[in-house]
């Protein structure tokens, strides 16, 4: 299958420059197009309007006459479903007209490369010849920063501190609140796995009992990513950018291989630990200190009694002597 961005002879053909604004339902038979999409909106059934060119005008809602016109706004995904299948993408703005008669295209527009993959793999077109398919559906996803989730653990999680200079290394317990974001990356594989045909809107609420779950379960592991970089408990909050590289590691396989998604940012109000867990640390960091420090004297007292060993050796008439540590 060939893509090609722009101008060209696939399934959606960009319109001429201009072509907007109030005379769009003269310039095509149908018109399909989403308005401004809610915060709260995920994806949403594409609004129909026909003129007085459009043979369909008795017919259902779910029909797109090969010719139609169909508009794509910045932050949109635009997804035609024939059947049950997708069969064109785009989400590069601007207006489009539809052809039955030509290939699928894909427009993936900001996305990036890796919706063409997923395309390759579960996008398909039953026919060719420019027959109409019984049921065809234009689709919107709010491809948008999805933002102020906001979480907080109710049950501590377990959070290793280790500091390999001092010799530390003291298991603790913590608690954390904040909020994070995320959007869809691959529409496709959100169609296709998570919404499927709506008859009107997808929204958040549906989804976010589920994502919150998820979320706060993958911080633990993503903490233990953190532990292995030797942070404290009280420097999480100043390293947002590892940790949410770390949320995405861990919910690759369920948000992002499985439902397309991908969080964006994570925002930690405050990361707290019991008392008696904030004085282990303390006093686990002095008596590493102090084993350290008597390491250092211990080294220092080996070393020198070489020095003075080699000066007795050179000059045995002069005995040089440090008094034991011990």
């Amino acid at each position: 299958m060939n893509f090609q961005k722009g101008v060209g002879f696939m399934g959606l053909i960009r319109a001429a420059v201009g072509a907007a604004g109030g005379t769009l339902a003269d310039q095509w038979k149908e018109f399909f197009y989403c308005e401004a999409m809610d915060k709260e909106v995920m994806v949403v059934k594409g609004m129909k309007r026909s003129s007085s060119r459009s043979s369909n005008k008795h017919g259902s809602d779910n029909i797109i006459s090969s010719g139609s016109g169909i508009a794509v706004a910045d932050g949109q995904c635009m997804m035609i479903v024939e059947q049950g299948k997708v069969v064109e993408v785009c989400a590069d703005p601007g207006e489009y007209t539809y052809d039955a008669s030509t290939e699928p295209s894909i427009f993936s527009g900001s996305l990036g490369d890796g919706i063409r993959k997923t395309f390759d793999t579960i996008g398909k077109r039953f026919a060719f010849g420019g027959d109409t398919g019984k049921d065809q559906r234009v689709y919107y996803f709010n491809t948008k920063e999805l933002v102020d989730n906001k979480f907080g653990t109710a049950n501590p999680i377990p959070f290793r501190v280790v500091d390999s200079r001092i010799g530390l290394d003291v298991d603790v317990a913590v608690r954390c609140h904040g909020v994070y974001s995320y959007r869809i990356a691959d529409p496709l594989l959100f169609y296709t796995n998570v919404c499927g045909n709506v008859e009107r809107e997808y929204t958040r609420e549906e989804l976010d009992g589920q994502l919150k779950a998820e979320f706060i379960s993958a911080l633990q592991p993503a903490f233990g990513r953190l532990s292995e970089l030797e942070m404290r408990p009280n420097q999480i909050v100043t390293h947002n950018t590892e940790l949410e590289n770390a949320m995405n590691e861990v919910l690759s396989a369920k948000w992002e291989e499985l439902r397309g998604l991908k969080v964006v940012s994570v925002a930690l109000g405050s990361v707290t630990l019991p008392d008696e867990d904030a004085e282990m640390i303390k006093q686990g960091g002095a008596y590493a200190q102090s084993r350290l420090l008597w390491t250092l004297i211990e080294d220092a007292d080996r070393k020198l009694m070489q020095v003075f060993e080699q000066i007795n050796e050179q000059a045995p008439n002069v005995q040089v002597r440090l008094p034991s540590l011990d």
